[in-house]
């Protein structure tokens, strides 16, 4: 342990892969972001909390079962020549659950779906959505973990790197989640993202691997040019307001 702190290679490698889970958990945030919209005020940030809590716990816990989780990548079962693994299977599945659950999201907010009634059903059943998170964090510790053996040696360092991935992503996913809830269009865009990022997982259960770099690029660039629409549209309210008080003014003199 003493030897790593020393290592330059190991400091590197920290490094790398701090930055590629982080990469890695945007997914993650955006998920959870968009499920606790669905929430009450009181309850959004708690199942936020409890989401990120069960995410770093899952990718400890697989850290530690490494033998385990690398008997998931052996062949379990064999369709058309095609042989699938159980980690196969659970981004397949993952990927699944992703896509039926945005199309859904998707759906609701184009027919303008209005949740009415008691305060227990104008909101999602905190549970459920927690259950939610739960599915979706498997899936996404399961890919990253995956991705972090590839990447480094030492238990160690995969560790330090998932914790300050952790907290970065704890860090970040309030004001995201607020943002999202703040501008209804953003919602959108990020339900998009999780349909693609849902495709992709299923891609790679299929070992059709769609590089990771242009997912995020894409969703980069869309997010920008949502951020641009946003500071358009505030400043056109603005401007309406500045105009209809001198307006108001004008006729008062």
């Amino acid at each position: 342990m003493l030897d790593l702190l020393t290592d330059p290679a190991a400091w590197v490698a920290l490094a790398t892969l701090t930055a590629l889970e982080i990469v890695l958990g945007v997914d993650n945030i955006v998920f959870i972001s968009v499920l606790v919209s669905r929430c009450s005020p009181r309850d959004a940030k708690r199942a936020r909390q409890i989401g990120l809590a069960l995410a770093f716990v899952f990718r400890i816990v697989l850290l530690l079962g490494l033998t385990w989780l690398m008997r998931l990548t052996y062949p379990v079962v064999t369709v058309l020549d095609r042989s699938f693994s159980w980690h196969d299977i659970i981004l397949i599945a993952g990927g699944l659950f992703l896509i039926a659950k945005a199309t859904h999201e998707i759906h609701a907010e184009v027919e303008g779906e209005e949740v009415q009634g008691t305060e227990a059903k104008a909101y999602a059943a905190f549970s459920m959505i927690v259950a939610q998170i739960v599915v979706v964090d498997i899936v996404f510790s399961i890919d990253s973990i995956v991705t972090a053996i590839g990447m480094a040696q030492d238990i160690e360092i995969m560790i330090a790197a998932i914790v300050i991935a952790m907290i970065v992503m704890y860090a970040a996913s309030g004001p995201i989640a607020r943002f999202i809830a703040e501008h209804p269009t953003t919602k959108m865009l990020a339900l998009a993202f999780l349909v693609m990022i849902g495709l992709a997982l299923v891609a790679d259960g299929f070992a059709f691997h769609i590089p990771r770099g242009y997912i995020y690029a894409s969703m980069a660039f869309a997010g920008a040019v949502e951020v641009f629409n946003v500071l358009a549209r505030r400043n056109r309210v603005r401007n309406a307001a500045r105009t209809k008080r001198q307006g108001m003014r004008e006729r008062h003199q």
